[in-house]
């Protein structure tokens, strides 16, 4: 069972049901990952509205900006490797996307109203932040429904997707060292807005296989930590969906 999550593998839950399959309550579940991700949704709302106010009013040094994203990017990859560290690093994980992602999303809105005007396109944050949630919803209805059903074709060619648009983007940020810039990527033309388009479809079919393997776990009956660490590698993809939502909206208005 394949997945294009860094958080998850199928060796990350291997084994776990001869260790724990005796004590039902050290086992992760389904219902025990959900609580734990609305917990480190919460965190990431708390501190992204925090930095939003902050550096709406200035009370924010940039530098914070690329501080809190590296210290994500440190924490996530602290996480992956080691997964029993997830009940301490996956909340200040949260927390500093949360700071990441509110003090970008603001100063993205405010250049927004500066060139078009608060009333041309208010609110681009707010839209982002709905559809990553209406995305959500709509994914695990469609998971839980069977109305999409997570078969190893669907896994094969999401896992081949994603991985296509991590080379693209690395490819991108290499380029960009040497004042380069990957034709199409970043522009506001319809190939560009399309491009996004598949990204965003890409990203929430990512949900689909996150759903997938949190289930897996649980029939792995894997340790009461993996609760966290699934919330974790969910939310991962959440923000991942939201920047690619962000940056169509952006896209959709710069062609106005």
């Amino acid at each position: 069972m394949s997945t294009s999550n860094p958080a998850f593998s199928k060796e990350t839950f291997a084994g776990f049901e001869q260790v724990y399959g005796a004590n039902r309550a050290a086992a992760m579940t389904v219902q025990g990952t959900i609580g734990k991700t609305f917990a480190l949704l919460g965190i990431l709302s708390a501190t992204g509205l925090w930095a939003w106010n902050a550096t709406q009013n200035q009370h924010l040094s940039m530098a914070v900006l690329p501080a809190a994203g590296i210290g994500g990017m440190i924490l996530a990859l602290i996480t992956i490797f080691k997964p029993t560290v997830a009940p301490w690093t996956a909340p200040v994980y949260a927390a500093f996307e949360g700071v990441f992602l509110g003090s970008l999303s603001c100063l993205i809105e405010a250049s927004v109203q500066q060139k078009f005007g608060p009333q041309q396109y208010p609110g681009i944050a707010l839209q982002a932040v709905s559809l990553t949630c209406g995305t959500l919803f709509v994914m695990l209805f469609a998971y839980t429904t069977g109305l999409i059903q997570v078969t190893q074709r669907l896994r094969a060619g999401v896992v081949a997707a994603t991985g296509a648009i991590a080379l693209v983007y690395g490819v991108a940020m290499i380029a960009s060292l040497f004042g380069a810039r990957v034709p199409f990527l970043y522009d506001a033309s319809p190939i560009g807005i399309g491009i996004s388009l598949v990204v965003v479809g890409v990203a929430a079919f990512n949900l689909l296989l996150d759903f997938d393997f949190i289930e897996y776990g649980a029939r792995m009956e894997a340790p009461k930590y993996m609760e966290w660490y699934a919330a974790f590698g969910l939310i991962l993809t959440l923000v991942w969906l939201y920047l690619e939502f962000l940056r169509l909206l952006r896209k959709l208005q710069d062609r106005r």
